[in-house]
């Protein structure tokens, strides 16, 4: 299970700063959402870095309206993971953004689609205290951030 940390929290609007740490085999997403609906976190945005066994990346297909996989089968570090939590369908979902490093220096990024721990990921959550909502955008069947329905 992921580790957890609160390490601040506003006192006038409630909104906490969360670290978080990943133990080594651990899948991403699953783990951080469980945990989001656990402390009832609806909105936040998160950083991290860390290292990964293995990952996959994203790059969405604007014609096919849907995501084309990159699989990267090799020990990584995580030069930076970017993005936000937001209800969605009355649950948290995860957007993020990830770039990678391998061994050579060379680098790839895209959609964090999937991933493994290893050995460790840290992220930071910084809570909203704007109640972010997405819902499915008509011309490209993403799940997008509904800007009407903030607060």
């Amino acid at each position: 299970m992921v580790e957890m940390s609160e390490l601040a929290r506003s006192s006038s609007s409630g909104e906490r700063t969360l670290a978080l740490r990943f133990r080594e085999g651990e899948a991403i997403e699953a783990p951080l959402l469980e945990l989001a609906r656990r402390e009832g976190l609806v909105a936040a945005e998160i950083t991290g870095i860390g290292a990964l066994s293995a990952v996959t990346l994203g790059f969405f297909d604007l014609e096919r309206q849907e995501y084309d996989e990159i699989e990267v089968g090799e020990q990584v570090e995580v030069l930076s993971l970017v993005g936000n939590l937001a209800l969605f369908e009355g649950k948290p979902k995860l957007h993020a953004h990830i770039v990678v490093g391998k061994r050579d220096g060379s680098v790839m990024g895209g959609h964090l689609m999937d991933g493994r721990v290893r050995p460790t990921l840290e992220l930071i959550l910084n809570e909203s205290p704007a109640r972010l909502r997405r819902k499915t955008d008509p011309g490209t069947g993403l799940p997008l951030l509904d800007l009407d329905r903030t607060g």
